[in-house]
């Protein structure tokens, strides 16, 4: 990866720390209401410890977002390794006659991911020489392979016992935590040189005078009514879109796995289809978003990867068993490698430079309401579609509806390194 060659011995380290977090995370994620059923406890409680760690993380993305702005990444980042260090043990020492430290051992893990994934994101993003378009894909290149890889490796350890893999994870994050806590990362986020907001909507630089983070109003004063409806303007659609991407992604989760199963008769077949994604992501996604679509607009993207999830969902209403959920598996793995990303990217360039916090977690955040509405919402549409095409049909037109919103968002460009 030419993006890996050029990216800054500190950006390496990141992506370096993003992968074996990863790899850990997937391996005791997948397992953990396996863990927690085989230790006695009921599955209507193991669902909800379940939820409680994805909802840990997700519920404080906006607060971590702040904290980085406020505090600077580094910090942030040594708290969420200590958090998912005690977190760790704490599931160790819990079970189910000791209900206390394992429901805080799972909060901890979960705020203590918001803090690292908010902090090494920013980090990223804000490398001098590189642009945030060429940063987001590579961690999301490298998040993918943990993805993939993680399952196995927890499969491979989990029979000797589930607090090896804990052991994994707990050593890892200190390893991790003492090299980039101590190392050379930036205690505050440098300028972004390498990608600034051009174009409609963009903000000029600040005034004399003026806090460097302070956003200036259009007629390149300072901080102004016009500013924050300029901002209104921007941050509603995108907020919206947040929402929707995760949504109808969530979807794979929610729909998905009983459809595949209808489909084909096989349990196996959502399995065929997170494997054949993962490895996509982690084979195209760097490619296409740093040197085919490199001079497209976050916007466009966008459009596209929305476009890219209606035609996923499209090839489905026909309900032609293997041949639908594998024509499936290409757009849909599209629109994750253009949206996801895009997302983060139109954000980043759209923020004060002392704001990249604050935006990443706003995108967290609509994620999570997202993900809430998607997972909620989705029972209820395949109850109502009774294994018919209304529910297919019905993602096809919220799809073409978020791509049609992505024209409200100001072309944003990307200034390569």
């Amino acid at each position: 990866m030419n993006g890996w060659r050029g990216a800054s011995p500190t950006a390496r380290l990141l992506l370096v720390a993003v992968l074996l977090t990863g790899l850990t995370t997937f391996m005791f994620l997948p397992l953990l209401a396996i863990e927690l059923t085989a230790q006695g406890i009921p599955a209507g409680r193991t669902g909800f410890l379940v939820g409680l760690l994805a909802f840990s993380s997700q519920a404080f993305s906006l607060l971590s977002g702040l904290l980085v702005d406020r505090l600077g990444p580094r910090r942030v980042m040594a708290a969420g390794f200590l958090l998912r260090i005690a977190g760790y043990v704490l599931l160790g020492l819990g079970g189910a006659g000791r209900p206390a430290p394992l429901v805080a051992g799972i909060v901890a893990v979960g705020v203590g991911g918001s803090m690292l994934g908010l902090s090494t994101k920013t980090l990223l993003v804000s490398q001098e020489g590189s642009d945030p378009r060429t940063m987001l894909a590579l961690r999301s290149t490298f998040v993918n392979i943990g993805v993939v890889v993680g399952p196995a490796l927890g499969a491979l350890v989990y029979p000797l016992g589930f607090r090896y893999i804990l052991a994994a994870c707990v050593l890892s994050h200190l390893v991790l935590g003492i090299g980039l806590v101590s190392g050379r990362t930036a205690a505050a986020v440098p300028g972004r040189t390498a990608a600034k907001p051009t174009g409609p909507g963009a903000a000029p630089d600040a005034a004399p005078g003026t806090a460097p983070d302070a956003a200036p109003d259009a007629a390149g004063g300072g901080p102004g009514d016009v500013t924050r409806r300029t901002l209104l303007r921007h941050w509603a659609p995108l907020a919206a879109l947040g929402v929707a991407y995760w949504a109808i992604y969530s979807q794979l989760n929610v729909l998905l796995p009983i459809a595949a199963n209808e489909l084909t008769g096989s349990t196996a077949a959502i399995s065929v289809v997170f494997t054949a994604n993962g490895l996509l992501v982690v084979l195209f996604q760097y490619t296409l978003l740093s040197r085919v679509l490199r001079r497209a607009t976050a916007r466009t993207l966008l459009a596209l990867g929305f476009l890219a999830f209606a035609c996923a969902y499209a090839v489905l209403i026909p309900l032609a068993g293997w041949y639908s959920l594998l024509a499936f598996v290409l757009p849909v793995t599209l629109a994750e490698m253009l949206i996801g990303p895009s997302l983060d990217e139109q954000a980043v360039n759209a923020t004060a430079l002392r704001r990249t916090g604050l935006a990443l977690g706003t995108m967290s955040a609509a994620g999570a309401l997202g993900s809430l509405l998607g997972s909620s919402l989705g029972g209820q549409l395949l109850q109502a579609s009774r294994g018919g095409s209304r529910a297919w049909v019905l993602l096809v037109g919220c799809s073409l509806a978020a791509a049609a919103i992505c024209l409200l968002l100001p072309k944003v460009r990307t200034r390569h390194a």
